[in-house]
C-alpha cells in the first residue's frame, strides 16, 4: 500500500483517495435448497426449479467508508463493465478512485483499460465475493422466482440493504486484517 500512496502522491490534484474492490455476480432462477428449521416430526418441503435465466450485478465496495456502488445488468461483458466504470466514476467524481479487480474476462478485454488484477475467483482477497454469498444465503436460497424480473427485484432489495447501511458493508471486511492498512493518506 505504500507504493500505492506514492503513486497517488505523484498525481497533481487534491482529490481524496478512495479504494474500491469490484466483482460481478450472477443471480438466476435455478433454486438452491438449503437447511431450514421445522417443528419436530415435520418433514420440510422446499420447491425447486432449474431455469437458466440470469441477471448480473456489478458491485464495488470501499472498505474504509463502507460505501457500496452497484449496477444491475442483463449481461456480463465489456460493454456492461465500461458502463459500470463510467457510472462509478460519475458518482465519485470528487475522489481519486483506486479499484482492485480479479481477472474476469470483462477485466482483461482489450477494450477495457485497467492495471494488473487480482487472481480470478479470489474470495480471500476480494470481499465482494462475501457480499454475493450473504445475498444468496439470505435472499435466494429456498426460493422460486417466476421471472427474471422477480430475480432483479429481489436483488435490488438485497443490494439496497447494503447500500443504505455502510456499517453492514464494513462488517464484510472484519476478517481481513490487511484492509486496516488501506487509507487515503
Amino acid at each position: 500500500m505504500a507504493f500505492l500512496r506514492w503513486k497517488v502522491a505523484q498525481v497533481q490534484d487534491s482529490k481524496p483517495l478512495v479504494v474500491f474492490f469490484e466483482d460481478e455476480g450472477r443471480f438466476g432462477r435455478i433454486s438452491r435448497e438449503m437447511y431450514c428449521r421445522v417443528k419436530k416430526d415435520m418433514v420440510p418441503a422446499v420447491a425447486s426449479q432449474m431455469v437458466r435465466e440470469y441477471i448480473y450485478v456489478y458491485s464495488a465496495i470501499a472498505p474504509q467508508t463502507g460505501d457500496c456502488f452497484s449496477m444491475i445488468a442483463p449481461c456480463c461483458n465489456t460493454e456492461a463493465m465500461n458502463s459500470f466504470l463510467v457510472q462509478l466514476s460519475n458518482q465519485y467524481q470528487h475522489y481519486r478512485i483506486v479499484m482492485l479487480l480479479d481477472k474476469a474476462g470483462g477485466h482483461i478485454s482489450k477494450n477495457v483499460r485497467l492495471p494488473d488484477n487480482l487472481p480470478p475467483y479470489s474470495p480471500e482477497l476480494n470481499p465482494v465475493e462475501l457480499l454475493w454469498r450473504k445475498i444468496r444465503r439470505k435472499y435466494f436460497h429456498n426460493k422460486i422466482f417466476n421471472s427474471p424480473d422477480d430475480v432483479e427485484d429481489t436483488l435490488a432489495v438485497a443490494l439496497a440493504a447494503y447500500h443504505q447501511t455502510p456499517t453492514k458493508v464494513q462488517q464484510l471486511f472484519a476478517g481481513y486484517s490487511y484492509f486496516n492498512k488501506i487509507d487515503g493518506g
